[in-house]
């Protein structure tokens, strides 16, 4: 029976209907890329500031609801389907070796320690005073970087610190010979 229903939510949908349906979510998901009009223009701050504002995190919303309610469920479910089989290959695996869960741990921490010690020692850091952003750019590309080099494992380490009711499991220790 479930299989059954798992084929139904994924019909092909009538292919108007998922045209323009498709078209409405990419042109609400595009709208961020009209903030640097938004701001150019000589209007006052407060509505460049909400246009802003909306064009970020109100309308592509908005958009999404509008292109589900064009497809219906089945044309949604068909179009969520098909960009999940487009980004399954970008995830990260679940397990990594040994050197790359150091390297992507590396990765993680280096940038942390550094936003965290630069205010304190910045004269003792080569070329960090007066390219402050450059560092701070690095950085954040570099914790999201690791978090791909980590694995999927990581992300579920890093999920159960905001679970209160989760616990840690260690592997057993090898026995020593």
């Amino acid at each position: 029976m479930a299989e059954t229903k798992k084929a139904t939510d994924t019909a092909k949908p009538p292919l108007r209907k998922l045209i323009l349906g498709t078209v409405v979510f990419v042109i609400g998901f595009a709208s961020p890329a009209l903030i640097p009009w938004v701001l150019s223009t000589s209007w006052p701050d407060g509505l460049k500031a909400v246009l802003s504002g909306l064009l970020a995190f109100g309308i592509p919303e908005l958009f999404m609801i509008f292109a589900a309610a064009v497809m219906g469920k089945e044309g949604f479910n068909y179009v969520m389907a098909g960009l999940g089989r487009f980004l399954k290959p970008l995830a990260p695996p679940d397990e990594v070796s040994k050197t790359r869960y150091t390297i992507g741990l590396f990765m993680f921490f280096v940038p942390l320690a550094l936003g965290w010690l630069a205010p304190y020692f910045s004269h003792h850091i080569p070329l960090l005073e007066g390219n402050e952003k450059i560092y701070n750019i690095g950085g954040d590309i570099m914790i999201f970087l690791s978090l791909f080099v980590l694995g999927g494992d990581f992300w579920d380490k890093l999920r159960s610190l905001f679970v209160r009711q989760a616990k840690p499991v260690f592997p057993p220790k090898p026995a020593k010979k």
